[in-house]
């Protein structure tokens, strides 16, 4: 393949652009180039030149996990989300969201190595203790039975040689966050990539680099070959795993895994991602709220005051020239004013406790 076609491989009509207000690099038909960046809300995507701008990772994935979540699961989380806190703003609102919701594959790094070890362990073996316990009991004594397991250790030790394929790595600098926002994927459920498949949908870029990521890479492999060791041994248990490994015939290649993505703005014009796992539904974002909102519902409040005033000033003048029997209601009305006045100072101030909250 020539070093100028890597588009080749990809979707027809693909274009790499990236967006200048968050740095995100992505794969989308040119229809899109023109609408808001779904991360961030920036307007429009800067084209990049497919020879001249060429992202880290090149080629297309090895593997696709799909799409999994109803449709009803999707709007149920978006729904939860615009009901996190008090006073949303204007625009956030689950049809707004829906309207700027976007289908996206995000990558993760699958390598393939060979692998030559020598590991040293304890492995661990579980056998069984019969010991008797003597119990009194309905005035005789009787001996019962007791099993207990316990763990024998043995010092092992052996080679590796094996070759492993699709360890995975993360592939975006800011994946730890994604994780811990997004949860669990399904990534055993994969397909084979086909270009149909992504059918439009948008495709992020890696911005970790492969040997950034290989010490990623290698931890996995070393689970995977622990896992073999302990399992050759026969063993129940292991510990203090140690070993010298070489490796060869690196083999890097992508996972894509599924998300939707959409964005609101809070009153300033501020734009937040609210990121949904593609599989689970499970929802990140931040709820800001609107001070403008907070404020109108307090100037509402305070209307409720003023009419509360001024009906307990006409009570107290009908009491006193005409029906002294008022008295106690404008004593009553006074108390409902005071008591909205002091309610009116609430909405903006658990607008701003939502505001100061870590995201």
């Amino acid at each position: 393949m020539m070093a100028d076609s890597w588009l080749d491989q990809w979707p027809a009509a693909y274009q790499p652009a990236t967006c200048e207000q968050c740095d995100w690099i992505l794969l989308l038909p040119p229809a899109q180039l023109g609408d808001r960046c779904p991360h961030c809300g920036q307007a429009g995507f800067a084209a990049l030149d497919p020879n001249a701008d060429r992202p880290v990772y090149t080629q297309p994935p090895e593997l696709v996990a799909p799409f999994g979540l109803s449709r009803e699961k999707r709007e149920q989380a978006l729904h939860n989300f615009t009901r996190r806190g008090w006073f949303a703003p204007e625009d956030l609102t689950v049809a707004r969201l829906n309207g700027r919701l976007h289908p996206l594959y995000l990558p993760m790094w699958l390598v393939d190595a060979d692998v030559t070890a020598v590991w040293q362990a304890e492995m661990g073996f579980d056998y069984q203790v019969v010991s008797h316990r003597e119990r009194y009991q309905n005035g005789r004594w009787q001996s019962q039975e007791v099993r207990e397991t316990r763990v024998r250790w043995e010092p092992r030790l052996g080679q590796v040689q094996r070759h492993y394929d699709n360890s995975r790595a993360p592939a975006l600098e800011e994946q730890p966050q994604l994780d811990r926002a997004l949860g669990r994927y399904q990534l055993d459920e994969t397909r084979p990539y086909a270009a149909a498949q992504l059918n439009g949908t948008l495709v992020r870029l890696p911005n970790r680099p492969p040997d950034d990521a290989w010490t990623d890479a290698e931890l996995a492999i070393k689970k995977r070959a622990i896992t073999d060791c302990q399992t050759a041994a026969q063993a129940d248990h292991l510990r203090d795993f140690r070993w010298t490994a070489e490796f060869h015939n690196r083999h890097w290649t992508q996972l894509l895994y599924p998300v939707y993505v959409t964005h609101y703005r809070d009153d300033e014009g501020h734009s937040y991602p609210v990121l949904i796992n593609g599989q689970t539904g499970q929802l990140s974002g931040t709820f800001r709220a609107s001070s403008q909102r907070a404020w109108r519902v307090s100037k509402w409040i305070g209307v409720g005051t003023a009419v509360l005033l001024l009906l307990t000033l006409l009570l107290l003048l009908l009491a006193n020239f005409l029906e002294p029997q008022l008295l106690p209601l404008a004593s009553l009305t006074l108390l409902l004013a005071l008591v909205t006045g002091a309610a009116a100072f609430i909405p903006p101030i658990l607008a701003r406790q939502t505001n100061r909250k870590p995201g």
